[in-house]
């Protein structure tokens, strides 16, 4: 592997590429340690010891929420409006149009989206600045006035609309997707502390459980590589084709159709979704008591959590592996699976199998996701620990970025470091 990494500095565009990664990583960790103005980081500090909700968000922004940074908010409102314009392209025929228009049609989405993200950042430093403010117990926003809170509320905004378009950077010129790379890279800030936090909790509960944990954790993290790795070929033979005098024997080649299709995606949306209810309930009061039963390690919690997770995998795979253009592909180019008719037996087939083994992928991700969490609640710590699901994305981000550094390695007649 590190011989892999060392051959990938030695490709001048591919070296650019991640120094450049590098860079805007290294912006970013700035950016969540200078906060909005008028926050009292004390009382902040003080208030989020209390809230296992904000602890859980505060992983996906590196820290930078427990900071009230200008990159406190993250990247999750731009990932909410990423599910929006899915679940409108669904039921909108619009949106379902430009999914279809290539290039084009992504520019049109990904302009759409940056608005829903600002708007969306606007009402979540506003729910954010409303609820400190309401916090009694805490004086987080002593002497607030509508200007200050105004100048709170701006500075969020404004830092995430500068992080969406370092994600955007890290996309077109770095390597990886930027807004998964800017995950990742806030989950891997925070495991020093949460995991301390952890090692901590379990330790003043039983000393002994500290070698479970870690041969627990290996297991996990084992899994998790396993699995992401895991695939289900199906096999696809081209027609002979003559050209001139000359016959060319049909190739031989295959759909790869992985465990885990949909990646860490569901993971992510699931944490956006599990955020609306405490959203609306700074400006619904009513809804204060609805949403306080989302409190992770709550059975609520754990059931809407799971659900979403299996609803995600299954709507996202529905989106971005489409049975029929694939078959149609197949017909179009000369391709068959044997044994199966081409056209829509075709299409029923590749359907078949790829919600046959979605079920066993999205259950995979949600008991990722839910088994360290239900031992975190059995060591009776109000701490949120990195658990499953930032494993999965951490391992998921890291798996395939360096598919992505290897295909580009492979291109230039480098040995990859995946596959050693």
């Amino acid at each position: 592997m590190f011989s892999g990494f060392r051959d990938a500095f030695k490709i001048p565009d591919l070296r650019k590429k991640i120094l450049f990664t590098f860079f805007i990583l290294a912006l970013y960790r700035v950016g969540c340690f200078i906060p909005a103005p008028g926050v009292s980081l004390k009382a902040l500090a003080d208030s989020m010891a209390d809230n296992s909700l904000m602890q859980f968000l505060n992983i996906f922004t590196g820290g930078g929420l427990s900071r009230m940074a200008i990159f406190g908010l993250g990247i999750m409102p731009y990932i909410t409006a990423e599910i929006i314009m899915e679940l409108l392209s669904a039921v909108i025929p619009k949106i379902k149009e430009w999914h279809e228009e290539g290039e084009l049609g992504r520019k049109k989405i990904t302009k759409v989206v940056r608005y829903m993200t600002l708007v969306l950042a606007t009402l979540q430093s506003a729910s954010l600045v409303v609820s400190f403010s309401r916090n009694t117990k805490y004086a987080i926003l002593p002497d607030l006035t509508f200007a200050k809170g105004a100048l709170i509320v701006f500075t969020l905004v404004a830092g995430m609309a500068l992080l969406m378009w370092l994600g955007e950077l890290i996309t077109d010129r770095g390597v990886g997707n930027g807004m998964s790379i800017l995950i990742f890279a806030g989950i891997i800030a925070a495991m020093p502390t949460e995991t301390s936090n952890l090692v901590r909790a379990a330790y003043n509960r039983q000393p002994a459980l500290l070698g479970v944990l870690a041969v627990f954790a290996v297991l996990i993290v084992m899994g998790v590589v396993y699995i992401e790795r895991g695939e289900r070929r199906i096999p696809v033979q081209y027609a002979k084709q003559v050209r001139g005098r000359k016959m060319y024997s049909g190739a031989s080649t295959y759909i790869p159709v992985k465990v885990n299709t949909s990646g860490v995606i569901p993971i992510i949306f699931a944490a956006a979704v599990m955020t609306f209810p405490v959203i609306l309930s700074q400006f619904i009061p009513s809804m204060k008591g609805f949403a306080d039963r989302f409190v992770q390690g709550s059975l609520l919690y754990f059931v809407m959590y799971t659900g979403m997770i299996i609803f995600f995998a299954y709507f996202y795979t529905a989106i971005i592996f489409d049975p029929f253009e694939l078959a149609d592909n197949l017909k179009k180019y000369g391709g068959f699976i044997p044994g199966i008719r081409p056209g829509m037996p075709t299409t029923n087939y590749i359907s078949k199998v790829v919600n046959r083994i979605n079920l066993p992928g999205s259950l995979y991700l949600a008991a990722i996701a839910l088994i360290p969490a239900v031992m975190f609640v059995y060591f009776g710590t109000s701490e949120v620990p990195i658990g499953g699901a930032a494993v999965l994305i951490i391992v998921g981000v890291a798996l395939e970025t360096m598919s992505q550094i290897e295909a580009q390695m492979q291109m230039r007649h480098y040995e990859g470091f995946l596959s050693k």
